[in-house]
């Protein structure tokens, strides 16, 4: 059996040796994945030594994904846009590493919620590392202009320009302003923010969302519900980060072993699973 993991501080509630355990049972490769935890100043010795040990890959979360990217000999476009990294490949050469949010977020939007990105207007809550994570996925699709709201405006100003250049070939209008002040009302709403694990209130005013839009968290379970609700008061369609976190782990379990696993009835599991709980 190939050994993977995921690596984080904490890692224990972590749904992603489940998901990979059914990835491995449906197509049928020899991964065994289990949870790594790591102390907050020792990530790289404990990324080392997996390896050291036979370790095949990790994926890498909260708060170690701009760790992981300098940990990486080679990157991915996608990983280097973002400046942080959640999946790593351990090669006879070397360290590689990508980022997977973004497509996970794009494809569960996409292929599991059935909305269509292209030539709609895009709200992005939030401008760290989930922000910088799941921008340029986003901007591929094409939509028709991504507004970055964030607390600290420059913050937000600064993950605009470093994708400005990506934006401008796409044909995407991109820009940066406060939680307070996006202009105009959105298709989709992405809440890239802490403030629902942290269960502040919603960073940004209902008159963000469009009748009918899309209001996404990526957080999931318990910890997404009072964002869903507020999306549900203000006429919105709600939905939490859940299939991101499968699409996300199907990419990298793509990077692992070049096959992409079938994900919606792992995520159609998944939910029936928490709901029992």
């Amino acid at each position: 059996m190939d050994r993977y993991c995921v690596v984080g501080h904490p890692v224990e509630h972590s749904r992603s040796p489940w998901i990979h355990a059914r990835f491995a049972q449906l197509t049928g490769e020899p991964v065994q994945y289990g949870k790594l935890p790591a102390p907050r100043d020792g990530f790289a010795a404990t990324v080392r030594r997996f390896r050291d040990e036979g370790g095949r890959g990790c994926n890498v979360t909260v708060p170690f994904k701009f760790e992981a990217a300098s940990l990486a000999d080679t990157r991915s476009e996608r990983a280097r846009l973002a400046g942080a990294c959640n999946t790593l490949r351990f090669d006879p050469d070397g360290v590689f590493g990508d980022n997977t949010d973004g497509a996970g977020l794009v494809r569960d939007i996409q292929a599991q919620a059935g909305v269509d990105l292209a030539r709609r207007d895009v709200l992005l809550v939030g401008a760290g590392g989930a922000a910088a994570g799941v921008l340029g996925p986003l901007l591929h699709t094409g939509p028709a202009r991504v507004v970055i709201a964030n607390r600290t405006v420059d913050k937000a100003r600064a993950l605009a320009d470093s994708h400005a250049a990506l934006a401008r070939s796409a044909s995407v209008q991109l820009s940066a302003t406060g939680l307070d002040a996006a202009p105009g009302a959105f298709h989709i709403v992405v809440n890239a923010t802490a403030s629902s694990l942290a269960g502040g209130a919603v960073p940004v005013p209902g008159s963000v969302l469009r009748p009918g839009a899309l209001a996404y968290d990526m957080m999931y379970g318990p910890a997404a519900e009072g964002f869903l609700a507020w999306a549900r008061e203000h006429g919105a369609v709600p939905r939490d980060g859940l299939g991101m976190l499968v699409e996300q782990a199907a990419e990298a379990f793509l990077v692992w072993r070049g096959v992409r696993p079938d994900t919606a009835p792992v995520l159609a599991e998944l939910r029936a699973l928490l709901a029992a709980e």
